[in-house]
């Protein structure tokens, strides 16, 4: 439903009438099992419907005509009727946007201790007695095994690939249109290129807006992780363990500095995050980056 969904939200953005068009291709093709161009040719544009078959809300039925590849997906987005749920011209939903000001209220804890404290206190309810449990270079490994998987299924649901990598041909498609264009000395068609390649930017604008969600909720679970471990860090005990950091060698305290300013807790945690995610990435079959 989220792909199937944002596909809708990203096409009526582009062309309002483009949810009338929907409608009638569904309502076609559960009528006659599948449809056709022919079928629906007097009410939709042919634009639109090859839109329908770029984006894959419709597929070939082995030259039996085209069907729905999930209409379940597409009658839950045409019938979302909730306006806490609706996305806004920016693509941010009102839910989004909570979340984006839970985002800043917690990056204050970096700065002010009263809030790191609130924190750590708080998440230590849930964490300490896995500490209690664990060597605490575990307890981190746990946490960005955690933090990875989430970070990795919200971009799954959340980011739109196909919308990214169809935006990326079209940007291919213009630019040998111009190289044609200048060959044949074509100002008019080099003037409309141009106006497209306007218009194009801010699509861009509004695309690299949308994939922006999926940080804020990852940043949601990711910044209270980061809280709790600079909390606990200054009472943890030192001394009392020796690891083999990657490129460091022996550690033996948390706090100690590895990379720049980065004390050994956090490199660690990096190191562990960055392997586990690209694990599960590649476990899960989740693409990040548009093909």
């Amino acid at each position: 439903m989220p792909r199937t969904g944002e596909k809708i939200d990203r096409l009526v953005a582009e062309d309002a009438s483009m949810e009338t068009a929907i409608q009638t291709v569904l309502q076609t093709a559960e009528e006659q099992g599948t449809v056709a161009w022919g079928d629906v040719s007097d009410e939709l544009s042919s634009g639109q419907w090859g839109r329908l078959i770029e984006t894959g809300l419709l597929v070939d039925a082995d030259g039996d005509g085209f069907v729905i590849d999930d209409p379940d997906g597409v009658h839950d987005a045409l019938e979302e009727a909730d306006p806490d749920a609706e996305d806004d011209d920016d693509g941010w939903s009102t839910w989004d946007k909570l979340a984006g000001v839970g985002v800043i209220a917690l990056f204050l804890g970096y700065s002010m201790t009263s809030v790191r404290n609130v924190v750590g206190e708080t998440l230590d309810l849930i964490l300490g007695p896995l500490e209690a449990l664990l060597p605490f270079y575990v307890v981190i490994l746990v946490l960005a095994t955690l933090t990875g998987l989430w970070s990795t299924l919200l971009q799954d649901n959340l980011m739109d690939m196909s919308g990214m990598s169809q935006h990326q041909e079209k940007m291919e498609e213009l630019k040998e249109r111009r190289k044609a264009a200048k060959e044949r000395d074509d100002q008019e068609e080099l003037d409309r290129i141009q106006q497209e390649q306007m218009e194009m930017m801010g699509d861009q604008l509004g695309a690299f807006t949308k994939q922006f969600r999926p940080m804020v909720w990852i940043m949601l679970l990711t910044i209270p992780v980061f809280l709790w471990m600079y909390w606990r860090v200054p009472n943890l005990a030192s001394g009392e363990f020796v690891i083999i950091m990657p490129f460091f060698g022996e550690i033996s305290r948390w706090g100690a500095g590895t990379l720049g300013p980065w004390p050994a807790w956090l490199f660690w945690y990096f190191i562990c995050s960055l392997s586990f995610t690209q694990i599960i990435r590649k476990a899960l079959n989740v693409q990040t980056t548009p093909t």
